[in-house]
């Protein structure tokens, strides 16, 4: 058995907790033999185990404490607290690891709601399943969901050699704000939404880069956003926006200028890793 999960990109600015896309980074587990305990193989460095305290192991486990062990492979080229939802993915893997070999005849909208439980927002864990754009929310305790076509676009991903856990990047948002505050950050939110269905970028672009919700507090933890959205400006971009809790930033800008900009932004003096992006449009896959 096969399982496949696509990164993503949360917020896109103003859609805090609430908007994401799926791109096409992956993480793979592939699932051998059973065996008298579980074994992770995996590339991913020593910090992560490969036993059952792996995140991918404790969460089927707890879904299905009954679960047979079995030797698995795991492979992601999804950067570790940069901001692309890694442990979304492995998340999601493990609630899907648990529905295949237990049986439980879960449907994509029951993977959301127990990722989002986990997760607390379904931000990262919903395009995760669903692939694409999905709008989504977290209240009362339920998960509603729409996913859309994200319209064609250039994206072009900067990710810093340094990592950003998401606990010191929440850490620095206010607990709250006032009713006029929110008003304005909310209808930012909903002009950009109707702009990205409607396919207009620029206007979505002007709205993600008016962001109220968080991206002004976490910019002293990412300061190299602002080079990159201005020089962005060069090439036409329609936005730079921070990609989940940070530290990478996703640029969105026409398709023709994809490979200058990116071959441009290598050349900054900002260590990191440039990355051409592409909306995956699938979602979780699983092959028996």
């Amino acid at each position: 058995m096969r399982i496949r999960v696509p990164a993503t990109s949360a917020n896109l600015g103003p859609g805090f907790d609430s908007c994401g896309i799926a791109l096409n980074r992956y993480l793979t587990v592939k699932v051998n033999q059973p065996a008298t305990k579980w074994e992770i193989c995996h590339s991913l460095g020593s910090e992560v185990p490969t036993d059952d305290r792996n995140l991918l192991i404790q969460t089927a486990l707890k879904i299905e404490p009954t679960l047979s062990p079995h030797i698995i492979l795991m492979d992601s080229d999804i950067p570790q607290a940069r901001g692309l939802g890694s442990s979304s993915s492995v998340i999601i893997a493990g609630i899907e690891l648990a529905n295949q070999l237990g049986d439980l005849k879960f449907t994509r909208k029951r993977i959301i709601e127990i990722a989002t439980e986990m997760e607390g927002h379904p931000d990262n864990v919903a395009p995760a399943v669903l692939g694409n754009f999905v709008l989504a929310s977290f209240v009362d305790r339920k998960v509603e969901s729409v996913v859309q076509c994200f319209p064609e676009v250039g994206m072009v991903g900067f990710i810093p050699d340094f990592e950003l856990f998401t606990s010191v990047s929440r850490g620095v948002l206010p607990t709250q704000m006032s009713y006029k505050d929110a008003v304005a950050a909310s209808s930012i939110a909903n002009v950009m939404i109707g702009a990205l269905l409607s396919g207009n970028l620029e206007l979505a672009g002007k709205m993600i880069e008016k962001d109220l919700f968080h991206e002004k507090y976490r910019e002293k933890l990412v300061t190299h956003i602002h080079k990159i959205r201005e020089y962005s400006q060069k090439f036409g971009a329609y936005a730079t926006y921070l990609s989940g809790a940070g530290p990478t930033t996703i640029t969105l800008l026409p398709l023709g200028q994809v490979d200058s900009f990116a071959y441009e932004l290598e050349k900054m003096n900002v260590k990191g890793q440039v990355e051409k992006l592409e909306i995956d449009c699938l979602g979780l896959q699983t092959q028996l």
